[in-house]
């Protein structure tokens, strides 16, 4: 497993929060998402066999923010 926080833009309440984690353990190998709204930041548990941060980051614009 690995671990991999990102910078996430546009997120303004605890709905966006919930978009995002929703997005991200919806990808096949994302074991835990969590989400940090002050930080702006979304922390991803991951098998990188199975996902990429590609694939992560194309989740979260997927669902209307954007990744730094």
């Amino acid at each position: 497993m690995a671990e991999a926080v990102l910078q996430v833009e546009g997120m303004s309440c605890n709905h966006c929060k919930m978009s995002v984690e929703k997005a991200l353990k919806g990808l096949a190998g994302v074991t835990a998402a969590a989400v940090d709204l002050a930080a702006k930041t979304a922390r991803v548990t991951y098998d990188p066999g199975k996902v990429t941060l590609e694939e992560m980051k194309r989740a979260i614009t997927g669902a209307g923010y954007e990744v730094k």
